[in-house]
């Protein structure tokens, strides 16, 4: 008997949300980051590759249980639990890092455009723009679409990086050894900071509870309680193996720099040092791979970024912008940096650096919120999780504290 038009949303409920989320902690902010951490330290930041990654499995599982358990995303509760002054505040922060967010990904699509076409930055800046309208577009078609197309950018992301690996090679004991925390200076806790940043990425924990909530919509109340163990499995599974992804594809990043930029100096400072370098030391089918996986996280970061701006703006304050405008507003900053010709790689890696100030303004309402028997039912985080959400925070901030400390220093 062919399934019912029911039964086929409830088997894929769970299934493409952390997908889209798994984009942007591969956007290109994390190019810059990755492999300016591996040309300049070696293997020694991977661990904070593998510990970023492992706060953001748990961070996007809370994230897309709010959005199964009250069919709202973060800023829409945010809205109903917490005073209107706390919440203008959060919406100021959150359209800060929406513009930095933004900043990364359209930088990134403009300098892959430079690379493959030899298109000027500004223009190769309008163009990635103008292919995130067109992904989100397939949204209003509905969010399906919108999911296979982002998870398909994601897999070209993937197999690039996989490629250019295995033509790299691995060191063992290096992987090994980077997996130890250490810094090596100011420089490293900077480089740290920027990877965290891109790691944990804030717009994808408030993008990611209304991905969930969408889904959560197709079922009614009595659905999701006696699904509630099914979905809660195939939500967790989605995190896992989207985010899994996204994981291996920052470690090879950071790998392939530290196999062959660290050990001969050559500079990996810009992307296109990277590229240049990639092309003289494994061949052009390197360079190429590099630059398409650049392009590909542009296009389909930005689409993503701009969604989540949608979700920060109707959430918080229950207004809504046309898409066109909200793609013009965050799309602005970037444009203004390309024109101003400021180094594109430095913009990545600060804007990194931006976007992990802003992880605590989401994730401390995100575990409130998550542990609230009132808001969650059944689905209230345990003692535990609440504590290791908790341990996260405190270690953000207290690593952004630490970066104040060091540059005001020096």
């Amino acid at each position: 008997m062919p399934p019912t038009k029911r039964a086929a949303p409830r088997r894929a409920l769970m299934y493409g949300p952390a997908f889209v989320a798994a984009i942007a902690y591969v956007d290109p902010g994390n190019f810059a980051t990755n492999f300016a951490a591996g040309s300049q330290f070696g293997y020694l930041l991977l661990w904070v590759i593998i510990a970023g990654n492992l706060m953001a499995v748990l961070v996007q599982i809370l994230s897309a249980k709010l959005g199964l358990a009250t069919k709202r995303d973060l800023p829409q509760m945010c809205r109903r639990q917490f005073p209107r002054p706390v919440v203008l505040g959060l919406w100021a922060q959150a359209e800060l890092v929406a513009i930095a967010t933004d900043l990364a990904e359209v930088i990134g699509g403009a300098i892959a455009l430079n690379l493959l076409f030899g298109l000027p930055l500004p223009i190769g800046g309008l163009i990635t723009g103008a292919a995130a309208f067109v992904l989100l577009g397939l949204e209003s078609r509905g969010y399906r679409r919108f999911e296979l197309a982002v998870s398909g950018l994601l897999m070209v992301i993937i197999l690039g990086f996989v490629f250019t690996t295995v033509l790299a090679g691995v060191n063992l004991s290096g992987i090994a050894g980077g997996t130890v925390p250490s810094f090596s200076g100011s420089e490293s806790v900077l480089l740290a900071t920027g990877i965290l940043g891109a790691t944990v990425m804030p717009h994808v924990i408030y993008l990611h509870s209304s991905l969930t909530s969408a889904h959560a919509r197709d079922l009614d109340q009595t659905e999701l309680s006696l699904r509630r163990a099914p979905l809660i499995g195939s939500l967790r599974r989605d995190v896992l193996i989207g985010l899994g992804l996204a994981g291996l594809a920052n470690a090879t990043m950071l790998i392939i720099a530290a196999q062959l930029f660290h050990p001969t100096g050559q500079s990996a400072e810009t992307i296109n040092d990277v590229h240049a370098g990639l092309g003289e030391m494994l061949g052009q089918g390197a360079a190429l791979a590099f630059a398409v996986a650049l392009l590909a996280s542009g296009f389909a970061s930005s689409s993503v970024g701009t969604y989540a701006g949608q979700v920060i703006m109707s959430g918080f304050l229950n207004r809504s912008l046309p898409l066109a405008l909200r793609r013009g507003i965050t799309l602005a900053p970037a444009m203004a940096i390309l024109f101003a010709g400021v180094d594109p790689t430095d913009a990545l890696v600060w804007s990194q650096v931006v976007l992990s100030f802003g992880i605590p303004f989401a994730l401390v309402p995100l575990i409130l919120l998550t542990r609230n028997r009132k808001v969650m039912g059944p689905l209230t985080n345990s003692h535990l999780t609440t504590v290791a959400a908790s341990v996260i925070a405190a270690l953000v901030i207290g690593l952004n504290f630490y970066l104040i400390s060091q540059i005001l220093c020096n």
